[in-house]
């Protein structure tokens, strides 16, 4: 897989970053939900984290993905979470939501109906993960698109910059209880790290 197969645009690290948040997000995972079901939001065309995580099965959504398919247990679908109001999933579906680096590409106007649904789609005591880059890095991340580091398409697509009190904020709003959230840092705090229980 090359580099510009992980985001759209084109950019040095980029696969080196998603591993990054695909060891994130695995170290948040409980080992029991591996034999349930996961969701990751923002798969992208090429599903790196789903390809990287154990489950007994894997669905990705993203509407970069041109045609649904099913293979190697990953089913993919074409769809656009800021254009729909709801997702394509029953009630209490998944074990397991992720969204590793797609809430910052959200309009915030509409994150608080995008968590609901991801709770919606939680089973009980199911655990939503989600990555986004920390606040204070948005003008880093622009330098870094200049050099062709990260992706400039994906940069310039950015909706919005969070610390862990908004996240909390986003995710209390949407109906997830404080009590079962925990926040953090990785990357030498160049990230932001958020789980969230039903």
């Amino acid at each position: 897989m090359d580099n510009s197969s992980v985001t759209r645009g084109f950019g040095l690290l980029e696969r080196f970053l998603a591993g990054k948040r695909a060891e994130m997000a695995n170290k948040l995972i409980l080992e029991d939900s591996r034999k349930g079901t996961i969701l990751d939001i923002g798969c992208g065309t090429i599903p790196f984290f789903l390809i990287n995580s154990e489950f007994n099965e894997k669905y990705g959504i993203d509407p970069a993905i041109r045609i649904s398919t099913s293979d190697d247990n990953i089913f993919l679908e074409n769809f656009d979470i800021e254009k729909n109001d709801t997702l394509p999933f029953d009630n209490e579906f998944f074990d397991v939501v992720t969204m590793l680096a797609v809430f910052e590409h959200i309009e915030p106007d509409r994150l608080v109906m995008v968590l609901k649904e991801i709770k919606r789609v939680l089973k009980k005591e199911g655990r939503f993960v989600l990555t986004t880059p920390a606040k204070w890095t948005d003008r880093l991340l622009r330098i870094m698109a200049k050099f062709k580091l990260v992706s400039a398409v994906e940069i310039n697509e950015h909706k919005g910059a969070y610390d862990h009190s908004s996240i909390a904020d986003y995710l209390s709003r949407a109906g997830f209880s404080r009590e079962k959230m925990r926040l953090g840092y990785f990357e030498a705090f160049l990230n932001n790290w958020a789980f969230a229980e039903k």
